[in-house]
């Protein structure tokens, strides 16, 4: 019988990365990625619903740190700014993890099934965001607009980074894409 390790759930996301790379998403089985991580299916699906599911793990701390970001910006921050405190907290998030979000970017725009889960992903954040601002007191509909428009940076701006050379970081990356929205909305 093997020994048992740690972190499960890492290995499955390393795993599964690895191996959507080498051999694509499509190919791939979840019997090889429980395989590859050292344990069994049965452990793969505690863990994860799906083998898409592997490669949004996380997301829902993700948003609760960012919602929580924007509720407790200064009272006095305007929405974009408060909204420019949930990014840094994201680029906060993803540290240094320039090779693996680039490996996963890659796999994301190799597969439309998965490059539409992340726009769920990124629209429910949207959502999350947009009710943190009304927390705020901001009008619903102008804070859908804002929470829009800020997703819209982490989408254009996590894209840059992650498919970039990485010369810059991501927090660096995300306030380049923000200043470029104020200053084409004026």
């Amino acid at each position: 019988m093997a020994r048992w390790e740690p972190d499960a759930a890492g290995r499955l996301r390393a795993a599964a990365l690895d191996l959507y790379v080498d051999q694509g998403y499509e190919q791939t089985t979840v019997a090889e990625i429980a395989e590859r991580a050292g344990v069994t299916a049965r452990t793969f699906f505690r863990h994860y619903a799906d083998k898409r599911e592997v490669l949004f793990a996380g997301s829902d701390v993700l948003v609760a740190r960012m919602v929580e970001a924007t509720v407790t910006a200064p009272a006095d921050a305007t929405p974009l700014d408060a909204l420019g405190r949930a990014l840094d907290v994201a680029a906060e998030m993803f540290g240094d993890g320039h090779d693996h979000s680039s490996r996963r970017q890659r796999v994301l725009h190799d597969n439309p099934e998965l490059l539409e889960r992340e726009l769920a992903k990124m629209a429910m954040l949207a959502s999350a965001l947009a009710g943190a601002l009304e927390q705020r007191g901001v009008a619903p509909a102008a804070a859908e607009m804002v929470a829009e428009a800020a997703i819209t940076v982490f989408r254009v701006g996590f894209d840059r980074w992650a498919t970039g050379p990485g010369t810059l970081s991501l927090q660096e990356t995300l306030h380049e894409a923000l200043a470029q929205l104020r200053t084409v909305v004026g």
